[in-house]
């Protein structure tokens, strides 16, 4: 089973984003130097959105399409979304 973000927050969810958590940690983000943190979709979409080449990857227990959903939500935001007032 997938562990469910801590304190309502997982380690994708940056300080300044005022949203929830939208599921359990199911997907890593890596950035071009390797450095990464663990997701829900939600936030590891807008940490990715806001990479320059960043990757990610499903975690071994992760819902099926789970990496690629949240690299194509990605695709759909700016970067540092939580800075725009129309992307919740």
């Amino acid at each position: 089973m997938m562990p469910e973000p801590a304190r309502g927050r997982c380690p994708a969810a940056h300080p300044e984003d005022p949203t929830p958590c939208t599921g359990p940690v199911a997907v890593t983000v890596l950035d071009r130097t390797q450095a990464g943190a663990d997701g829900c979709e939600h936030h590891a979409a807008r940490l990715l959105a806001s990479l320059d080449r960043g990757r990610v990857y499903a975690l071994p227990d992760a819902p099926d399409g789970a990496a690629l959903r949240t690299f194509k939500t990605a695709a759909t935001l700016p970067p540092y979304a939580w800075r725009q007032a129309h992307h919740p």
